[in-house]
């Protein structure tokens, strides 16, 4: 079966996301945009949606983490990524539907969850900043990396470790070290 994708329209006013419903057809999920605070607002220019000055230092990251994220940052992230809905949930270990209800009852996330999200932002933050786009970046997760032993990065998204392992990868990469 293939994997259905993803798809959020962006607006100043509101976000709406149309995801594959199962009986043919979309399902439409709308959010207004000035209900979400400053943090977690998506802007369209930025790759990290926002998010950079929580995971811009360890200490921010490990505070957020703990506070938990508006679950609405699980949905920005599954559009940034490029991910599909199976991808995110291979990554993230929960369901687009789980965090969807999430966000109808205005929930936050678990703090490790939050955690791996806000290290996924930087990662794609870092990534499009070498590859030029979110979306190139996405396709080199999905290549064998000779620094990771010929593994495709994305295998590794699930873990801390693993986005540790990739963002040395990419730091090798920028500098050139690719021995």
């Amino acid at each position: 079966m293939a994997a259905k994708k993803y798809k959020a329209t962006l607006t100043k006013k509101k976000t709406t996301v149309a995801l594959p419903a199962k009986k043919g057809g979309k399902k439409y999920f709308s959010y207004n945009n000035d209900d979400i605070n400053r943090a977690d607002r998506v802007s369209e220019p930025e790759v990290a949606y926002g998010y950079k000055s929580l995971y811009s230092d360890d200490i921010s990251l490990l505070n957020q983490s703990k506070k938990g994220l508006n679950a609405k940052a699980a949905l920005d992230f599954l559009s940034l990524s490029g991910f599909t809905q199976d991808e995110f949930q291979e990554t993230f270990k929960t369901t687009v539907k789980t965090i969807q209800n999430h966000v109808t009852r205005e929930l936050t996330l678990d703090a490790s969850l939050s955690e791996k999200l806000l290290k996924s932002f930087a990662l794609f933050d870092k990534g499009a900043e070498i590859f030029g786009s979110a979306s190139n970046f996405h396709q080199w997760l999905n290549t064998p990396a000779y620094g990771l032993g010929n593994q495709l990065p994305f295998d590794l998204m699930d873990t801390i470790t693993g986005i540790r392992l990739i963002e040395e990868e990419l730091i090798r990469i920028e500098f050139g070290d690719l021995a």
